[in-house]
């Protein structure tokens, strides 16, 4: 009876086995993840605020390699190079800027405090109306029609003056 009852008992646990179904590699797969890394609220919004962080980046990094800046980042870069944006005083000046400038919009260096203020250099020198500046905003470009103006914040490529350092000690000198 005994002998029975142990056979019995290895059967009945051989068929449990063979009943019991085997999981595949993609089950296993899944419960290891599901173990490992379950899918949370906080994952998903740290996933996203990563892409977003990254498209962030490379659409800022995309404008500062494309040259194209606000007039504050325009005037920076340019002192960065012992310069500043371009300045003209002559008619002359201006057709030389906009033969050279190309198609696009390009910050000079005039700017006003606001539509109530003188247009200034960059160095404080009062703009002596050369040519009428169009536009409501605070600062200066250049575009194939003349001298517009728009808000400080706008991304344009800009033109940077350094003065020609022989002819600077030139007209230093007494002759």
């Amino acid at each position: 009876m005994k002998l029975n009852w142990y056979i019995w008992t290895l059967m009945s646990e051989k068929s449990k086995q063979i009943e019991k179904p085997q999981p595949n590699d993609k089950t296993l797969q899944r419960k290891c993840l599901a173990l490992i890394s379950p899918v949370t609220p906080v994952k998903v919004c740290c996933c996203l605020f990563i892409f977003a962080v990254l498209t962030t980046s490379v659409i800022a990094l995309s404008i500062v390699l494309s040259g194209i800046r606000n007039w504050t980042l325009s005037q920076t870069f340019c002192v960065s190079l012992e310069a500043s944006l371009a300045q003209f005083a002559t008619m002359e000046e201006l057709n030389f800027l906009k033969r050279y400038k190309g198609p696009s919009d390009h910050w000079i260096g005039l700017r006003r405090e606001s539509s109530h203020h003188i247009w200034e250099w960059t160095d404080n020198m009062e703009y002596n109306n050369t040519l009428a500046i169009r536009g409501g905003g605070e600062c200066a470009f250049l575009n194939d029609n003349g001298v517009n103006s728009d808000r400080i914040y706008i991304n344009r490529k800009w033109i940077c003056s350094k003065p020609n350092s022989y002819v600077y000690s030139c007209q230093l000198c007494p002759h």
